[in-house]
């Protein structure tokens, strides 16, 4: 495989595609802040600093940070991986049981471009996936903002969500991750060759926004159908539904639940319920990639189809917008974008 498909947009049955669009000129233009829903205990064998990065990724900081602690890049903790070209704010951890910090730390850290804004001891090193949402600050430009249209769209997006897409970045540049995913899963998946289990990733979230960009081009991607497990909005709690009903129908409009798909892994089988036959469909059409998986041993999961935005707000100045909004974890703010301007990142999705 080469490069990605044009995965569906749900707005374009209802105003056709963006216009084009620029975001991200400059790392102040896209700006993201991890958020907890707790604070650090102030005791423990982990310090855990707040940190503030521009133009790096969080593993370009892990690396520096661990050398001037004196511990291996294992011992540092993160949440989530954020962008490079942004300024991002976001936790890790150090394991430093029984000593301190070097004094200067943050007078080290800023000589590397990284601002330590706030720091605590806690007992336990930081695991990823334990932020609860990351917000977002973006400035956009171009004709999507000039011509006026662009508040319609952001709108509907408000009262409808958004497609929960994996962004174009787990795919590595013109899908590359994607192709070494075919590559590795075809003469079967080892750990020594996928370390931290990129590629597995990228696989199934290409199966995943397959299954996605259909239901979008069959209009029930947000509309729960037999067979459909749900959840919960704001939590990862699932149910499976085998009638839907009004009261289902006005639970998911008013986003309280949200149709998911599933993350292909071993022991998935489908059945022969509406929802079911359009995700064996999905594995028809890719059995290399879901063989692969299969064999691989990775467990299957569920992602929601969709997403809401939290405490959304658009500002129009001049000949540029603002936009801020919070995404649960997992939430590519690409896939909002994508929905709001043509851009040649989003070609593939």
């Amino acid at each position: 495989m080469s490069g990605l498909p044009a995965w569906s947009r749900a707005l374009d049955a209802t105003f056709g595609p963006p216009l084009p669009g620029q975001y991200r000129a400059a790392p102040e233009d896209f700006i993201v802040d991890e958020q907890l829903d707790f604070t650090p205990e102030a005791h423990g064998e982990h310090l855990w600093l707040y940190i503030e990065k521009r133009n790096q990724t969080t593993l370009e900081v892990v690396k520096p940070l661990a050398k001037l602690c004196g511990v291996t890049p294992r011992e540092v903790g993160y949440s989530g991986m954020k962008d490079r070209m942004a300024i991002t704010r976001q936790w890790l951890s150090v394991h430093l049981p029984g000593r301190e910090a070097p004094l200067d730390l943050a007078e080290r850290l800023a000589a590397v471009s990284v601002r330590v804004l706030a720091q605590a001891r806690h007992p336990r090193k930081l695991k990823r996936g334990v932020h609860r949402t990351n917000r977002f600050t973006l400035r956009l430009s171009g004709d999507a903002v000039a011509s006026g249209e662009l508040p319609a769209r952001w709108e509907a997006l408000c009262a409808s969500g958004v497609p929960n897409y994996f962004g174009p970045q787990r795919f590595g540049p013109n899908g590359r991750n994607l192709a070494r995913a075919e590559t590795v899963l075809a003469r079967g998946w080892r750990k020594r060759d996928d370390r931290q289990g990129m590629l597995l990733s990228s696989a199934r979230s290409f199966l995943f926004n397959a299954l996605l960009s259909q239901r979008i081009a069959t209009d029930n991607w947000h509309t729960p159908l037999p067979g459909d497990t749900l959840m919960l909005d704001g939590t990862q709690s699932l149910f499976r539904i085998d009638q839907v009903d009004d009261t289902l129908n006005a639970r998911a409009r008013a986003l309280d639940v949200h149709p998911t798909g599933v993350l292909w892994g071993k022991g998935y089988a489908p059945d022969d319920s509406p929802a079911q036959r359009i995700e064996a469909g999905v594995g028809e059409r890719h059995p290399l990639l879901c063989d692969g998986l299969a064999r691989s041993g990775v467990k299957p999961a569920r992602r929601a189809l969709r997403m809401r935005l939290g405490e959304p707000e658009l500002r129009i100045e001049a000949d540029h917008a603002v936009l801020t909004f919070s995404l649960p974890r997992g939430g590519f703010a690409t896939a909002v974008l994508s929905e709001l301007i043509a851009h040649p990142d989003f070609a593939g999705g």
